[in-house]
């Protein structure tokens, strides 16, 4: 059962990265498409990495993977609703749910483990920090974004890898290739192309 869960959430989840990677430097409608694909994947893998991470105690990142889900809605209605903002009501909900579950998260934390005093604490804080700034800033179109997914798979992975995770580690280290990929196209595609000068 640990090894499909695995495969199941680090599926999806390396999924969600090579379309998130692959749509930077495509044109509009193209990289709109890989980016609802992304999206919508993501949110497939969630229900495995959330029974993975309680069931080694980390509550930290639980939390922030179950939380972030309104995230990624708010991610997916971005990308599929050009012509329209969304309602900064759906944006404040977003944010009171995702910070919200962040709370309970390191709070039953810090109360489970008497403080911060672990390892895989310090890690977990790695992973909610690149997950929340990362999602954030590429939900807003922002390629810094992708700096802070490389925090978040470096962290998840030396995490999985000290809980003898051993395919989730590899799915980590694996999706960074993609990250720096995604990255590495976005900052490219931001320049200013010189030969663009008449």
């Amino acid at each position: 059962m640990d090894s499909l869960l695995q495969i199941w959430g680090g599926g999806f989840y390396l999924l969600n990265k090579i379309l998130f990677a692959v749509a930077e430097g495509q044109t509009e409608e193209p990289k709109r498409r890989l980016r609802i694909s992304g999206w919508s994947v993501y949110l497939l893998g969630v229900p495995a990495w959330v029974i993975i991470l309680l069931d080694k105690h980390d509550w930290i990142a639980a939390a922030i993977e179950a939380g972030g889900v309104p995230a990624m809605l708010f991610g997916l209605l971005n990308v599929c609703r050009t012509d329209i903002p969304p309602a900064p009501v759906f944006a404040t909900i977003t944010a009171w749910c995702t910070y919200g579950s962040l709370l309970l998260g390191v709070g039953y934390s810090l109360y489970d483990y008497g403080g911060l005093s672990t390892v895989s604490q310090l890690l977990e804080m790695g992973v909610m920090a690149g997950f929340l700034l990362g999602s954030y800033l590429l939900a807003k179109k922002n390629p810094a974004g992708w700096l802070f997914f490389m925090l978040m798979n470096l962290s998840m992975s030396t995490l999985m890898a000290t809980q003898h995770k051993p395919l989730l580690a590899v799915q980590q280290i694996i999706s960074l290739g993609f990250v720096i990929y995604g990255f590495r196209t976005a900052y490219r595609s931001r320049r200013p192309n010189p030969t663009d000068k008449a």
